[in-house]
């Protein structure tokens, strides 16, 4: 079998594909890396991968002629490929364009496959708005332009499978964190912080919010498994992550347990789009997918503090 992985040298997307190898997968990926934030973690990510055989193709989802140099045998495609996070230096033409022209191109692709079993997009639990705490079955309330895209992204995947066109699912994710993670996220900032001693930036009242960290193994772990329930999952929306909720003041004194270090704080002014509350429903994912989520946060923590010393070790500061 053979999958093709959009933004395969991402943070997910990199381990995803390290997954499916392992699996006996054929695995192939295209990443344009955008410099959202700095490329030198996804071109350590993108060299781990190539040394193991995978190819990657250097393109963005919106050229046109990157449709032609692809091949036409691809069973599944996993599309991770997004403008992610609420950032204020990303616009809103920036969201539109690489969550949903870039959906729409990778679609039009994806109907030209010879046996594409399932195409499985990756949402987010940002669909749901400030208060992610419901089933698949809840109207989506998104509050941030990314979270507005990625609705509408999926709804774009939804309807060619509606129309017949392809088999497709989407996967809504929450809070995932792990090894390579973004280094503008929140446990790759905490850590850079604590090891270098700087101040950590504290949005105001974000100590309070509640979310499912889900560590990226777990994440991946249950990507794999709508790959071998394909048939049952075309047609589908299902949340994956952690049903256990922790507030952002527990993370934090998490990662300072872990590395016996106290983190300060340089305090700015809250983010209107910021979710006040996640927690993953994975009923459906239980029983579709027989998804189990394993890894508990400090166990997860202490992986991602080992990956960010190893890597920080042999390629400096990211």
């Amino acid at each position: 079998m053979k999958v093709l992985i959009t933004g395969i040298a991402g943070f997910i997307g990199s381990h995803m594909a390290e997954l499916l190898l392992l699996k006996g997968y054929e695995v192939e990926g295209i990443d344009n890396f955008n410099d959202y934030y700095s490329t030198k973690l996804k071109r350590i990510n993108a060299e781990e991968l190539i040394k193991k055989g995978i190819r990657i193709y250097d393109r963005d989802l919106n050229d046109a002629d990157l449709y032609y140099t692809l091949p036409l045998d691809y069973n599944f495609i996993i599309h991770f490929a997004a403008q992610p996070g609420i950032a204020s230096s990303s616009s809103f033409e920036t969201y539109l364009e690489n969550n949903f022209m870039a959906t729409k191109n990778i679609l039009d692709f994806s109907k030209k496959q010879e046996d594409l079993k399932l195409f499985i997009n990756i949402a987010t639990s940002s669909i749901y708005g400030k208060f992610a705490t419901q089933t698949e079955k809840a109207s989506a309330a998104p509050t941030s332009h990314y979270g507005v895209t990625k609705l509408a992204g999926e709804q774009l995947v939804l309807a060619e499978n509606r129309l017949g066109n392809i088999n497709a699912c989407s996967l809504r994710l929450y809070s995932v964190y792990g090894p390579r993670e973004r280094p503008d996220k929140l446990y790759t900032k905490l850590i850079r912080s604590a090891i270098f001693n700087e101040a950590f930036p504290l949005f105001e009242g974000s100590l309070s919010h509640k979310r499912s960290f889900s560590y990226s193994g777990d994440i991946v772990e249950g990507i794999f498994l709508a790959i071998l329930n394909f048939q049952k999952c075309s047609g589908e929306i299902i949340n994956l992550g952690s049903p256990i909720q922790k507030t952002t003041q527990e993370g934090i004194h998490t990662v300072e347990f872990l590395l016996n270090k106290k983190i300060t704080f340089n305090l700015l002014p809250p983010r209107t789009a910021d979710q006040q509350e996640t927690v993953a429903i994975i009923n459906k994912a239980k029983v579709i997918l027989g998804y189990e989520p394993k890894t508990s946060l400090a166990e997860g923590l202490k992986n991602q503090i080992n990956w960010y010393k190893n890597t920080i070790e042999k390629y400096g500061r990211i």
